[in-house]
């Protein structure tokens, strides 16, 4: 009988740093199995999405839509919640989820281990916080650990012992699990490629450019959703935003430099970018307002010299790469992450966020470039190699792999097939339409309202 593992990740997001931090998960789930001793036949891994637990359950109660769930999490050896920002309370709902799958975790006897999750501020007036705790406390979870605040993290397990740790994001690893000999290729057909107009692989770029050696170095510009800055209470407009992009791109242009604009994939980014090019701000030649996929993001990343972003794995997969890049700081993650590489200079807080500081703060990282601490990049992998040894093989004297075998070892991913694409397509248009329905009735009723 093989050894299931039930993986939980935000990857149906439309934001493609989740995608990449599925797969990437996916790769070092299947490396730290075969430094297990397992081979692929006596194991498999289920990749689900964190919500696993149904959104209407959330507000009717109806045991029935807890069916899905009940069936993954009894049919697990161990659940492992990778890389996704579960903890979040403020204004998101995913703690409840959370909670009730280690309600059901617990029920089953099923041991749950958090790889790598984004860990929102521990707030012991907050009711919310206070039931994740709660929560926390139930005896199949094992390990947790966090890419970012760690003092919080140990505020939610104080009284239990639960292994915790501060380690790097999966996403760090992604060169290795998204390599190639001859550069990263599209698994998509060129047929499907051209009937969905996906951009052309990596590959192609790379070998575009490398004639023209004279070229101008290319910043990316990675823009956010306007509401990101109400949301974690910074005043700073749609507008403003506008304003700061424009500066950049003038100054970067009197400098000497090539640009382009394009988002992570989040459909309210993509609404911001494509305004700018349709009121006649950014040129369309020089943004790509539409990114679906891991290898399309990558493919922008991959073309630049240097990234200026505000969606926080820009900046992860920049590193990944070996691109300098400055973060844009909108909450505590952003310096949290530059901070973890050892350049808490690069992320810059919304007082600095003026053309003059952020292009100059990015000249200075281009001259000094990326360094990468092998040890960071190893933390990931080793707690969960140590999290799923206990589970697995708790007598076993077997060492993790060192980080040259990481990188010969971790299985690569296996592309995005035209089925997945449309997938993703259909996610992302599905939850567009349903932010439009909610916005026409909310706009009705307030009209309605007024009326009245």
């Amino acid at each position: 009988m093989k050894f299931r593992i039930l993986l939980l990740t935000n990857r149906d997001s439309d934001n493609v740093g989740d995608q990449i931090i599925e797969a990437t998960a996916v790769s070092i789930l299947r490396g730290v199995l075969k430094n297990l001793g397992m081979a692929p036949r006596e194991c498999e891994i289920s990749s689900r999405a964190a919500g696993i637990i149904a959104k209407k359950y959330l507000s009717t109660g109806d045991p029935k839509l807890l069916k899905d769930a009940r069936e993954e999490i009894a049919a697990a050896d161990v659940v492992v919640f990778g890389g996704a920002p579960i903890f979040n309370y403020s204004y998101q709902a995913f703690y409840r989820r959370t909670i009730e799958t280690l309600e059901l975790a617990d029920e089953y006897g099923v041991p749950v281990l958090f790889s790598s999750i984004g860990v929102e501020p521990f707030d012991p007036t907050n009711p919310k916080s206070v039931a994740l705790k709660e929560a926390l406390g139930l005896p199949v979870v094992r390990q947790i650990t966090t890419r970012d605040d760690f003092e919080s993290l140990q505020r939610y397990v104080e009284g239990t012992d639960i292994s915790v740790a501060l380690v790097s994001d999966p996403a760090v690893l992604a060169d290795v699990v998204f390599r190639h000999e001859e550069g990263l290729k599209h698994s998509i057909s060129r047929a499907a490629r051209r009937v969905l107009r996906i951009p052309a692989p990596v590959q192609r770029v790379r070998l575009a450019r490398s004639v023209v050696p004279d070229r101008r170095k290319r910043i990316g510009l990675v823009v956010t959703r306007p509401g990101i800055f109400k949301d974690n209470g910074i005043t700073f407009s749609g507008a403003d935003q506008r304003r700061l992009w424009l500066d950049v791109r003038d100054l970067l242009t009197e400098r000497g430099y090539d640009h382009r604009f394009f988002t992570t994939g989040h459909f309210p980014d993509e609404v911001f970018l494509d305004t700018l090019v349709r009121n006649g701000d950014v040129l369309a030649s020089k943004a790509t307002v539409t990114v679906n996929s891991p290898e399309e993001l990558i493919n922008e990343l991959r073309g630049c010299d240097g990234v200026i972003a505000y969606r926080l794995h820009a900046s992860i997969m920049s590193f990944a790469y070996g691109i300098p890049s400055v973060g844009l700081s909108w909450n505590f993650k952003v310096p949290s992450f530059y901070e973890s590489i050892g350049h808490g200079e690069r992320a810059l807080g919304p007082d600095r966020w003026n053309a003059e500081e952020v292009v100059t703060t990015l000249e200075q990282a281009i001259a000094e470039g990326v360094t990468k601490d092998e040890a960071y990049l190893m933390s990931a992998y080793e707690t969960l190699f140590a999290g799923l040894k206990n589970i697995i093989a708790p007598n076993d004297d077997q060492a993790p792999f060192t980080y040259a075998q990481v990188r010969e070892e971790l299985p690569q991913y296996g592309g995005t097939t035209l089925r997945q694409y449309r997938a993703k397509m259909g996610r992302k248009l599905r939850r567009t339409y349903e932010s439009y329905e909610s916005l026409r009735v909310a706009l009705e009723a307030a009209a309605s309202q007024r009326t009245d």
